[in-house]
């Protein structure tokens, strides 16, 4: 498609050059439209080259802002490029939008699934997009995670977008439509982007704007707010409970009876897990898979990485990357999925802290915590007598660990950090990244032992 040219004529400002915002740049040029790319970093802005590189906000004279999702456009405080934009009257976009909008003009019906929810929206969204391959199924999968929304191929009637959603792309979508769409939970997280529960909520929900009778909406039963949410939806709801899909052990279930067992599927460990495979069969079977490839796919399911990714076994201890786990909820699932742990937590953590893991903490050999708020973990386990030691580093606390659980403390080291990672590191994957290393470097004998 050579000639396809879906936004010729239109003026579009594209600011933040990162992951997503330089492909958008390079794809809108490519499509007709008038692109004018920045980025407050210069380095950035030296990475486009051959496109316009202008400051949008002096004097905003475009069609639309596209902007980056981690660049804010309300809260805490808006890119000027955003008050320029709300000034002039011009919509502040995702890049999914415009993914959205060229597939229609392209005169494809492929459809749209969408997913999110605070916690376990990537393992869902890529075991989704596994099933759909299983079936052979064209589909491209992305958004969130993977691949940037323009970066994906152009697919046709028969294919189908599997999106992982965050709030923040959510927030700037207009006319998008999914034709499946899950909201798999709903937790604080994110709110200094969006004020409070409710714009977070209300950010959320919009993932379910614009669908119609014949769409479906799958819905997690775990919380009140997305339990909710079914009343005053236009699409078909599928809860993921009694009347859809749900899971009764290791047996996952629906209407039609048992789908598969979940112990037969080493990738999908957990109640937590168990939630995230319901959604992806319950918007599987709405998108046309049948039910006796689902069993095949889960069990076949690679996992993703950082996300109680299983790095190394030495001898009887597992050694389990959860560096996704940015908040105490998604550490939960995980200190939930194992009896007895040794645990590696800390960073920047988020509001509430660790505190509502107390329930937990019975399951806790020992923590060896890290980052910024190591004190503050601290301070909260030995309130609840749970053995701990302030590492500082992850390099620090690695070997530590290992000796702990190899003497017999417990057969599983967790990294699962329930804060964010910014203070040590460029992101959640550049730790798990670290984790790994070190963990494959423990071939060295182990400390043989350290002052608690």
């Amino acid at each position: 498609m050579a000639s396809f040219a879906p936004f010729a004529g239109m003026r579009v400002a594209v600011v933040g050059l990162g992951r997503a915002g330089l492909p958008a740049a390079r794809r809108l040029a490519e499509w007709g439209a008038e692109v004018t790319a920045w980025d407050d970093r210069e380095g950035a802005r030296a990475e486009a080259v051959g496109l316009r590189v202008a400051d949008p906000a002096a004097g905003f004279d475009f069609d639309a802002l596209l902007l980056s999702p981690g660049i804010p456009h309300l809260l805490p405080q808006p890119h000027p490029a955003a008050v320029a934009a709300r000034a002039a009257g011009r919509p502040v976009l995702s890049d999914v939008e415009f993914l959205y909008r060229a597939v229609r003009a392209s005169g494809s019906r492929a459809r749209f699934a969408g997913i999110t929810g605070t916690n376990g929206k990537s393992t869902t969204t890529a075991l989704l997009g596994h099933l759909l391959e299983r079936a052979g199924m064209a589909c491209a999968v992305g958004g969130n995670l993977g691949p940037a929304a323009l970066d994906m191929p152009l697919l046709g009637d028969d294919g189908v977008y599997v999106l992982e959603m965050s709030s923040y792309m959510l927030e700037r979508i207009e006319t998008l439509r999914f034709n499946c769409a899950a909201m798999l939970n709903l937790s604080p997280d994110h709110l200094d982007r969006h004020g409070d529960m409710a714009g977070y909520f209300a950010a959320k929900a919009r993932i379910f704007a614009r669908q119609e009778a014949g769409d479906v909406a799958v819905l997690g039963q775990g919380d009140d707010h997305t339990r909710g949410l079914a009343q005053g939806l236009a699409g078909r709801v599928v809860p993921l409970g009694p009347g859809g899909v749900w899971w009764e052990g290791s047996l996952l279930r629906d209407g039609a009876g048992v789908i598969a067992d979940l112990a037969a599927c080493p990738t999908l460990p957990g109640a937590h897990n168990a939630q995230n495979a319901a959604a992806a069969c319950g918007m599987a079977l709405a998108l046309g898979v049948s039910r006796a490839t689902l069993a095949e796919g889960l069990s076949t399911y690679p996992g993703l990485p950082h996300r109680q990714e299983v790095v190394r076994r030495i001898g009887p201890v597992a050694f389990v990357n959860d560096s996704k786990a940015t908040n105490a909820d998604s550490t939960a699932w995980a200190l939930s999925s194992y009896p007895r742990v040794v645990w590696i937590a800390g960073g920047m953590g988020k509001a509430g802290g660790i505190e509502p893991l107390s329930p937990l903490f019975d399951r806790v050999a020992e923590a060896f915590l890290i980052g910024r708020d190591a004190a503050e973990f601290a301070t909260t386990l030995a309130a609840h007598g749970v053995r701990h030691r302030l590492c500082g580093t992850l390099e620090a606390a690695v070997p530590l660990a290992a000796q702990a659980a190899m003497s017999g403390a417990a057969e599983v080291v967790l990294l699962s950090p329930a804060a964010a990672s910014w203070d040590q590191f460029t992101g959640f994957d550049a730790r798990g990244d670290a984790f790994r290393a070190m963990v494959a470097a423990l071939d060295a004998p182990l400390p043989e032992s350290m002052p608690a």
